[in-house]
């Protein structure tokens, strides 16, 4: 695998941004190997993901960030985020006492098919220590007691981990307890979670409960960020499965699981591979 450079970029729309910014990476010997742009015409917002091969670029990698602030970010009031292909992002994964999500994400990672570190695994329980031993993960359980006595104490904790382990995004898994205001700002739009809805309905605790109560037809699956809202974060991947009167709650649950593991694996994916820009709580995914 070749090294590359890869941006994702917002700003005003405006006349020759994709040519100013191909140029720059031409002029300077880089080989272009993606590029996928869209404007929102309702706000006047444009949106590109620019990606190029290293090999024969001119500039040095450390310095490619100050060479894009000083000739475009303060052009065209940009917002820019540089990434390399050949740095991994470190995932740390939340779970509580589900395994569904777990096995799922440390198959896909252990078949290689992520460019991905995942050091470490959290719990508020110690039901699944034991997958984390299968994959060879450390798994740490903090538990935050129902008086909530010791929230700050836990969230301390986790919190120092997750600096350790220099932690650039995290995934719950069915995680079933309420992320900190700390920690979701220490990691604005890198907490991936899913919930077991088609979101904006049901939102909150026994969604597939409460779908089955009203009576519902198709039931789905919500990947998003996590933000201080109770899951109302933008939105990156669903998808949805048709049930029947027949279904019972416990059905119900047995078909929404595969559904969970697919929309949370989908998520994960466009994450790792920067495919992914937030914008007034929602996603712009690129192909």
């Amino acid at each position: 695998m070749k090294p590359t450079a890869i941006v994702l970029l917002h700003c005003q729309d405006k006349p020759g941004i994709v040519s100013d910014f191909t140029k720059f990476i031409t002029d300077n010997k880089g080989n272009i190997i993606y590029l996928d742009q869209y404007v929102d015409r309702e706000d006047g917002m444009f949106f590109m993901r620019i990606e190029w091969e290293l090999e024969d670029f001119l500039i040095p990698r450390e310095k490619i960030g100050e060479f894009i602030d000083t000739l475009y970010t303060q052009r065209y009031q940009m917002n820019v985020n540089l990434y390399f292909n050949d740095v991994k992002p470190r995932m740390a994964i939340f779970v509580s006492r589900m395994s569904h999500c777990l096995y799922d994400l440390l198959a896909r990672y252990k078949a290689g098919e992520w460019n991905v570190d995942i050091p470490c695994i959290v719990s508020n329980h110690e039901d699944l220590r034991y997958v984390a031993d299968q994959f060879d993960i450390p798994y740490y359980v903090w538990s935050i007691s129902k008086d909530h006595s010791n929230r700050a104490e836990v969230e301390n904790a986790e919190m120092e981990l997750l600096k350790k382990e220099n932690i650039t995004f995290i995934v719950l898994a069915r995680y079933m307890q309420i992320i900190g205001d700390d920690m979701i700002a220490a990691f604005p739009h890198h907490i991936i979670n899913i919930h077991h809805s088609f979101l904006p309905a049901f939102v909150g605790a026994r969604p597939y409960h409460q779908a089955w109560e009203r009576g519902v037809k198709i039931i789905g699956a919500t990947s998003h960020y996590v933000t201080a809202d109770l899951d109302a974060g933008p939105i990156i991947e669903q998808d949805v499965m048709r049930v029947s009167h027949k279904d019972t709650p416990d059905t119900i649950v047995l078909k929404g699981k595969d559904l969970e593991k697919i929309v949370l694996s989908r998520a994960v994916t466009k994450h790792i591979q920067r495919k992914i820009l937030t914008y007034n709580n929602k996603t712009i995914i690129f192909s």
